[in-house]
């Protein structure tokens, strides 16, 4: 075998052990579950589907590194297909491919907590009538909501060419977001308390966003785990969740403000169960969701600690 036929085998074997090096990465956050830290469920087929690929091209280049033979092993060009640069070179670029794989098998795997919500901002309720924390300069949002509940047509006559706005009207309409939110507050009013769930987390913050004043007094029941924002009052709290919505990239926090005595008690990224009585009140000059203490937990980081949209 030539030098060049060498060489060429040599960086597929390399590369062959690298794709599968990702593939047993993959493979191993799958078998352990931690692969949930990472992706919302539904895009799992799609990390089955990278792990076949990944074993597959990984077979194909050893095999393609085995070859013997004195002709060009990757086409009958007659050019050089070598990778060319010094040795230095090729370990910084080989480099750049195993320090990911060799990090995903030695760091540990843990939940986002109050550190990346405090860098990312948090949004209280649903966060359709806020904005998150990091930002406290006052706006128009919720006049702009209320408007739009109250009457949706004449909410989108009078934007006239005042500014420029997303078209939304095919989503935001009776039969469509309001209506179905509006059904789902009918059913939630009947039940003797509110239980908020991984399944409906994001939908019943929504509904106490937009239907608040129908609840106040209504107990209510949530997981979360505790954070604080730096200008609480010692009696303030919040318990949050972070919401997914295809992998931890894009996962914002969502969050309900709590009231108690013992709220210095609980340090943050303490995970809780509590229950309590709604009501409201405001924060940076949004109307908010407001719960007061009634019992609250400790408890163990759930199995899944995120929660996801429900696409309904």
């Amino acid at each position: 075998m030539n030098k060049e036929n060498t060489d060429v085998s040599f960086h597929s074997y390399i590369r062959g052990i690298i794709l599968l090096g990702f593939s047993l990465l993959l493979l191993a956050f799958i078998v352990s579950g931690n692969i949930r830290y990472y992706i919302a469920p539904k895009m799992m087929p799609f990390m089955y589907f990278a792990l076949v690929v990944f074993i597959i091209l990984g077979v194909i280049q050893i095999i393609r590194s085995t070859r013997k033979n004195d002709q060009d092993i990757d086409c009958d060009c007659g050019e050089d297909h070598s990778m060319t640069g010094s040795p230095l070179i090729k370990l910084a670029i080989y480099s750049i491919f195993v320090a990911p794989i060799v990090m995903g098998f030695v760091l540990p795997d843990k939940a986002l907590d109050s550190s990346v919500a405090a860098n990312r901002g948090v949004q209280y309720g649903s966060g359709i009538l806020t904005k998150p924390t990091e930002a406290t300069e006052p706006v128009s949002s919720t006049s702009r909501a209320e408007a739009f509940l109250d009457n949706p047509d004449e909410y989108f006559a009078s934007l006239g060419e005042e500014e420029e706005h997303y078209s939304v009207e095919d989503f935001y309409t009776e039969e469509g977001f309001n209506q179905y939110y509006l059904e789902l507050a009918e059913e939630i009013e009947e039940q003797e308390r509110i239980i908020v769930t991984d399944e409906n987390y994001l939908d019943i913050m929504t509904v106490l966003d937009i239907h608040m004043d129908q609840f106040i007094g209504k107990e209510i029941v949530i997981t979360g785990f505790v954070y604080r924002e730096p200008e609480f009052e010692d009696n303030q709290m919040v318990v949050a969740r972070f919401a997914m919505t295809c992998c931890v990239a894009d996962a914002a926090v969502y969050g309900t403000l709590i009231e108690t005595n013992l709220a210095q008690e609980y340090e943050n990224d303490t995970w809780v169960h509590v229950s309590g009585t709604l009501d409201r009140t405001e924060y940076n000059g949004y109307p908010i969701p407001l719960i007061h203490l009634r019992e609250i937990t400790v408890i163990d980081e759930p199995d899944q600690p995120y929660v996801f949209p429900s696409f309904r």
